[in-house]
C-alpha cells in the first residue's frame, strides 16, 4: 500500500449546468424557498473540509416529504445533481457541489414525530439537531446518545453513519437507526424498516442508506433506539505523563471490560487551547476525560477500577466532575477542542484524520503517527474517542502555502496507510466524501468498491444523487 499516493486530492469539478426551465420550475413550485441568490448559495457551498468548490445552482429549503419529493422528481427530470444539507458540519466535503445542482436544505423538517417512550424509540424529520432532540426526550426520562461533538441533524449523522463520545457503550448510528423514510432518485417515498428491534425481512435497506452520505437518496425521516436517562452519571479527567500512558490505561479499561461510556483523549496541545478558549484551568498535559454510567453502586465501582488502572500507568491528579454543571463545563470544552484548535493559528485551515484501529493496535499507530508529526514540525493537535479505537489528528495550515498542504495530506496519507496497515478503516466516523476516496479503495479493494458502484447505478440510473462522492462518478 503506497499511502501518500493521495497525498493531495483534488476534487474533480465537472458542472453540470441546471436549465432555465427547471430554475424556473422550482420557481414556481417553492416560491422564495427556492434562492439563487449567491450570499446563500455559498452558505450551502462549503462544509469544514479544506476544499474551495464553486456553490450549488440554486437552494431550495424544504418543509416536507412532498416539497422533497416535488424537488428530487425535477432533478430527476433534468438530470440536474441534488446535494441534502443539514447544517454545514461535515468535514471530508460531503456537501460541495463538484458537479452543481441543487442544494436541498432539510434544517426546516425539524419536528419530532413520535415518542415511544415505552418502546424506547423516537421518529423525527431529519432536519431536527442531536440537541433539540435530546432536549424533548428528557422530559420523558430518555436520551439519544450519539453524540459527534458537532449539534449536527439526525440526518446528516444517519448519512455520514456517525458516532462520538458516547460509541465505546452506545455504538455509532449504524447501531442506533431503526427505520427511514427515504425519497428516491426516482423521486419515490420509501419506507425501510419498522420499530421493531429486529427483523429478518427482505434486504436490509436501512443500513444501505446508513453511511450512504446522500449518494443513494435523500433521508427525511429516522426511527431511533432511546435509551433511559443513567440513574447515576459521574466524570472524571487524569493527566498522565505521556500520550503513551493515557492510551496505554485506555487499552486495559477495555481489555478489562469496564463498561465505561466515555473516554477521550486529548493531548497536551489541545488541553492548552480549550484553556485559552473556554477560559479553563487544566494542566497542559496529555488527559483522559471519562464519564461513568449506571447505578450509584456500580458507577463508583467502575471509577475505583479505572482510578487502580491509570494509578499503575502514571496516572496523576484523578479530579471528579459530579454535579451536572462541572460535567456540562468539561464536555462543552471537549466538543468546543476543534474550534479551539483552530483558534491557535488565526487564518488557518485544518486536515484532519479520523482513523479507527483494534484497540489492541491503538498505542501502536498513535505512537507512529505523533512521532511523524513532531517531526516534521507542521502544528498539530490530537483528540480521540479512544475507547473504541478511534482517534483523529488535526494539522493547521496557513491556506495560503501550498507546500503547508501537502505536507499535511502526505502526514494524513501516512496515518491511514498505518491505519489501515493495523487492520482499521480510513475513516471511523467522518465518511468518505471527497476526501478519502482514494484510501476507500486501499481498504476495501476494486472488487468491493465496484459493487458499491454497482448499486449506486442501480438506485440511481442518472447520477443525480451527491455525484462525485465516495468514489468518482
Amino acid at each position: 500500500m503506497n499511502a501518500p499516493q493521495h497525498a493531495h486530492p483534488t476534487p474533480v469539478i465537472a458542472p453540470r449546468p441546471m436549465p432555465a426551465e427547471m430554475v424556473d420550475a422550482l420557481r414556481a413550485r417553492f416560491g422564495d424557498r427556492c434562492s439563487t441568490a449567491m450570499a446563500v448559495r455559498e452558505l450551502h457551498g462549503r462544509d469544514e473540509s479544506p476544499f474551495d468548490v464553486p456553490p450549488p445552482d440554486a437552494v431550495v429549503y424544504c418543509e416536507s416529504n412532498q416539497d422533497v419529493i416535488d424537488a428530487v422528481c425535477l432533478a430527476d427530470r433534468f438530470a440536474v445533481p441534488v446535494i441534502p444539507y443539514g447544517v454545514g458540519s461535515s468535514l471530508e466535503g460531503h456537501l460541495l457541489a463538484v458537479q452543481g445542482g441543487l442544494s436541498l436544505d432539510l434544517s426546516r423538517m425539524n419536528r419530532i414525530l413520535e415518542i415511544n417512550a415505552e418502546d424506547l424509540t423516537v421518529t423525527v424529520q431529519a432536519g431536527v439537531t442531536r440537541t433539540r432532540l435530546n432536549e424533548e426526550l428528557r422530559h420523558a426520562g430518555l436520551f439519544f446518545p450519539i453524540d459527534p461533538g458537532a449539534d449536527a441533524s439526525i440526518g446528516g449523522m444517519t448519512a455520514t453513519r456517525a458516532s462520538g463520545t458516547n460509541a465505546v457503550r452506545y455504538g455509532t448510528m449504524r447501531e442506533n437507526v431503526l427505520a427511514l423514510g427515504v425519497v428516491s432518485a426516482r423521486g419515490e417515498w420509501v419506507r425501510t424498516g419498522t420499530r421493531a428491534r429486529k427483523s429478518s425481512a427482505g434486504y436490509d435497506l436501512t443500513r444501505l442508506f446508513v453511511g450512504s452520505e446522500g449518494t443513494l437518496g435523500v433521508m427525511t425521516e429516522i426511527t431511533l433506539k432511546l435509551y433511559p436517562l443513567p440513574e447515576a452519571v459521574s466524570a472524571a479527567i487524569c493527566h498522565f505523563p505521556s500520550v503513551d500512558a493515557a492510551v496505554q490505561t485506555t487499552i486495559a479499561i477495555i481489555q478489562m471490560g469496564v463498561p465505561i461510556a466515555r473516554c477521550e483523549l486529548l493531548d497536551g496541545r489541545t488541553v492548552a487551547a480549550v484553556n485559552r478558549h473556554d477560559r479553563l484551568a487544566l494542566r497542559e498535559q496529555p488527559m483522559l476525560l471519562m464519564e461513568f454510567h449506571g447505578s450509584p453502586a456500580g458507577v463508583a465501582e467502575q471509577a475505583r477500577t479505572v482510578q487502580e488502572i491509570a494509578a499503575e500507568l502514571g496516572g496523576e491528579s484523578f479530579e471528579w466532575a459530579t454535579t451536572p454543571e462541572e460535567r456540562t463545563r468539561l464536555w462543552t470544552a471537549r466538543h468546543h477542542a476543534y474550534f479551539a484548535a483552530l483558534q491557535t493559528r488565526p487564518g488557518c485551515r485544518c486536515v484532519t484524520t479520523d482513523t479507527c484501529v483494534p484497540i489492541s493496535r491503538l498505542a501502536e499507530a498513535i505512537g507512529e503517527s505523533v512521532a511523524e508529526a513532531d517531526a516534521a514540525g507542521l502544528p498539530y493537535f490530537l483528540v480521540g474517542h479512544v475507547g473504541d479505537g478511534n482517534f483523529h489528528i488535526g494539522y493547521l495550515i496557513d491556506p495560503t502555502q501550498p507546500e503547508e498542504r501537502v505536507l499535511a495530506e502526505t502526514l494524513s496519507a501516512q496515518l491511514v496507510g498505518r491505519s489501515l496497515r493495523l487492520d482499521g478503516t480510513c475513516t471511523g466516523e467522518h465518511g468518505i466524501g471527497l476526501h478519502k476516496m482514494g484510501f476507500l479503495l486501499d481498504e476495501a479493494g476494486p472488487a468491493a468498491v465496484g459493487l458499491m458502484r454497482a448499486v449506486k447505478q442501480a438506485l440511481d440510473p442518472k447520477n443525480i444523487m451527491n455525484p462525485g462522492k465516495i468514489f468518482e462518478a
